[in-house]
């Protein structure tokens, strides 16, 4: 492999977030298991397309078109994503779409129409979070819905796809990972109010301000606590989940705009409890399969 190569394919790697991977084919794969799937065709093809091609083109669209924000962004260039250099970006809009394609097409083969639907609404939700003119990412509230949308649709196109009936438990628990997945947006964007006031950027942080934005993402977990409750026993356990959530992010509840870049402390430890957070569930979800 050439240097040129090289260079294109760890670039093209680092854009995808490889950090990020299982929380967006974790949730597919596991509803489509516990909505009564087995490990089929659908299920693999769905995993690995949700796993890498998903988060090049969310992340991909993203690093392009973000591009003047990385640069005034202390975080990027490291396990948080990468400043794409510029003469890559028309590459990664090409990868991201051309690495897409495939597997969508032989989705829509697998699945129904309620299927394809789900998944339109999916990748809507992911080139219109970045892409120019739609934006979603510079719409206010809009952007952590959108964000959050990225992560939950996997989960419910899992269940369509398989067919399974999107009851009360099923709803409940769709919703507060609806929640969890705004308040983490939220808090995110925290971290970038200067960066992206700098780059003329709008953000759910930059509209709220960083203390504001951090006490909406503290209620929005709080929410997700007490909507999960609604999925019974054992899965109402849940709710205990994001108490350390809540007190990650407590100490920055007052943070002022100037210093929004502490945050990213709470950020990284975000990330490390996503970990726990994603064992800690599996358990639970191997409970309620044994409890049927």
């Amino acid at each position: 492999m050439t240097t040129t190569a090289t260079s294109a394919l760890r670039q093209l790697v680092g854009s995808s977030r490889p950090v990020s991977w299982i929380n967006t084919a974790y949730p597919f794969a596991a509803a489509y298991l516990m909505g009564g799937g087995t490990v089929d065709a659908a299920l693999v093809i769905g995993t690995l397309f949700f796993l890498v091609p998903y988060n090049l083109l969310m992340y991909g669209l993203n690093d392009v078109f973000d591009y003047e924000s990385d640069l005034r962004n202390p975080r990027k260039g490291s396990i948080e994503g990468v400043v794409l250099d510029r003469r890559w970006h028309r590459t990664t809009i090409w990868a991201a779409v051309l690495s897409t394609v495939p597997f969508v097409v032989a989705l829509l083969v697998l699945g129904t129409a309620a299927a394809a639907v789900v998944l339109a609404v999916s990748l809507f939700a992911v080139v219109a979070y970045s892409a120019p003119v739609l934006r979603f990412k510079e719409r206010p509230l809009l952007d952590s819905a959108t964000s959050s949308t990225h992560f939950v649709s996997p989960a419910v196109y899992g269940l369509v796809l398989v067919g399974a009936d999107l009851d009360r438990t099923a709803l409940a628990a769709l919703t507060a990972f609806f929640l969890w997945g705004m308040a983490s947006q939220a808090f995110g964007a925290v971290q970038d109010v200067s960066a992206d006031r700098q780059a003329g950027i709008a953000s759910v942080a930059t509209w709220l301000g960083a203390a504001r934005t951090v006490r909406l993402a503290m209620g929005l977990y709080a929410a997700a606590g007490v909507v999960v409750l609604g999925t019974g026993w054992p899965g109402g356990l849940a709710a205990l989940l994001v108490v350390p959530y809540v007190a990650s992010i407590a100490p920055y509840r007052s943070v002022p705009d100037a210093e929004c870049e502490t945050a990213n402390a709470g950020w990284r430890r975000f990330l490390w409890l996503n970990i726990l957070t994603g064992f800690l569930v599996t358990q639970l979800l191997i409970a309620i399969a044994w409890t049927r």
